[in-house]
């Protein structure tokens, strides 16, 4: 039986206030002893499951620990050998991306990366009262006549007539929403919230799924003597992606925020540091700002 928190049983509004079993409080003891963390923040991990032996990684994420295969994603050697060979080929690609700030990061992470290796692609981001949300079939098709590869970002898994009318063109679908019992009839759709997927990847918001598109790509090249550019350098994109459109800081979403807030510390983005003064951020950047100053901008 849970007991009144503090020898109060309601809050103000009525709610019954309760605070942690038993249980929990000889687990977060038991944490406190072994780790010589402080008892609230050992009271904390225990509610969160976390154990002696993980919590000195919980507290300190590494992408180096926590950064999954990017080929456990259905699709993914696909997409990234297609990209591949439109950029060695010298094809011409266009992204098209959702309108939102995990649209615009995807596309921006996709076309840095690009234009690193020598590639400018189109982007195409849709009118949101005019088009609305994912591709639609007259862009695709408008699109499909002068591009040999889309890839639309953040968007697409639902887009089965948009994506057939993009006839002569290949499309890459990078994408986290829900997906239906069928795909769109692209070459490939790396989604880690397809029907087909285990979920254990199903926190990764876009710009999650195109930074491991990229970890993908540059071991291909790397495996053909090639050289990718470094990819740490726009983790600032991913974090900001990953808080503003409120996916779960769990697995190795923390690790990219973790890493992505030092990246955008060094204010090396014009686009936001321009955000971030306009903002009058005076301090190093936390989920804070990305969530609730500079994520809204970049929205409206």
């Amino acid at each position: 039986m849970t007991r009144a928190y503090l020898g109060v049983e309601t809050s103000a509004t009525g709610r019954r206030w309760v605070g942690p079993s038993e249980e929990e409080m000889r687990q977060a003891e038991a944490l406190a002893q072994s780790t010589l963390l402080p008892a609230a923040v050992a009271a904390v991990l225990a509610r969160r499951e976390v154990t002696a032996e993980t919590a000195a990684g919980f507290l300190d994420p590494t992408l180096k620990d926590l950064l999954p295969d990017p080929r456990a994603l259905r699709d993914m050697g696909r997409a990234g050998e297609r990209i591949l060979a439109a950029l060695t080929g010298r094809q011409r690609i266009a992204v098209f991306a959702d309108y939102d700030v995990d649209g615009g990061a995807s596309a921006a992470l996709l076309l840095d990366w690009l234009r690193a290796m020598g590639h400018r692609a189109t982007l195409y981001i849709p009118d949101r009262i005019d088009e609305g949300y994912g591709p639609n079939i007259p862009a695709m098709q408008a699109l499909a006549r002068d591009h040999d590869l889309i890839v639309c970002v953040d968007c697409g898994t639902l887009s089965h007539d948009a994506i057939a009318a993009a006839t002569g063109a290949d499309v890459v679908v990078l994408d986290h929403h829900l997906g239906a019992e069928t795909l769109p009839p692209a070459l490939a759709v790396v989604n880690p919230n397809r029907q087909d997927e285990d979920g254990s990847l199903g926190h990764l918001c876009a710009a999650g799924v195109v930074f491991l598109l990229l970890v993908e790509i540059n071991r291909q090249m790397r495996a053909a003597g090639m050289r990718g550019p470094d990819l740490l350098q726009s983790l600032d994109l991913v974090a900001l992606a990953t808080v503003a459109d409120v996916a779960p800081l769990i697995g190795v979403n923390r690790a990219l925020v973790r890493q992505g807030l030092k990246i955008m510390a060094r204010r090396q983005r014009p686009g936001l540091v321009a955000l971030s003064d306009v903002a009058r951020m005076d301090s190093a950047p936390t989920p804070y700002h990305l969530g609730f100053l500079l994520g809204p901008r970049v929205n409206a």
